[in-house]
This record gives structure tokens, sequence and C-alpha cells, in this order.
């Protein structure tokens, strides 16, 4: 994948924690910071999937539970 250098303006506390992190002194700071953000787009696109659903399926909860209730309550535990 072609790289780009660009710049980016971080506060001096951040920058300090990333430089004195074990994985940023192996791979680099350019690596982990590249790592960094592509967790975080990763974390926010499931974000925005689980939104979706609840919002899919937030307002048929109450049906729902209607259709599974009777099997719900003849559900039986086994005996110790």
């Amino acid at each position: 994948m072609a790289t780009r250098p660009v710049q980016v303006t971080i506060d001096d506390d951040l920058l300090a924690a990333v430089d004195a992190d074990a994985e940023a002194k192996e791979r680099g700071r350019s690596a982990f910071i590249r790592s960094a953000l592509r967790l975080y787009l990763q974390a926010k696109g499931r974000r925005a999937i689980d939104a979706q659903i609840r919002a899919a399926y937030g307002e048929q909860a109450d049906s729902m539970v209607s259709e599974i209730e009777d099997l719900m309550e003849q559900q039986t535990w086994p005996d110790d």
C-alpha cells in the first residue's frame, strides 16, 4: 500500500505516551499511529452498524417478546 507523509498536530502528553509505548518503539511511531487509526475506523464502523440494528429492531422489541413469550413460559430447567 502506498504511503504519503502527512503533518498532524498532537498534544505533547499524547505524543509522549505514544513514544513511551513498547509497540510504538518496536514498530515505529508512524506504524503505531496507522494501526490506531485503522482500529478507530473499524470500531466506528461497528458502532454505526450496531446503531442501524438497534434502530431496525428497537421499535419491534415488544412484539418480538410477545412472539416468544409462550415458549419462554413453557421452558423448563433440568432438575439438579
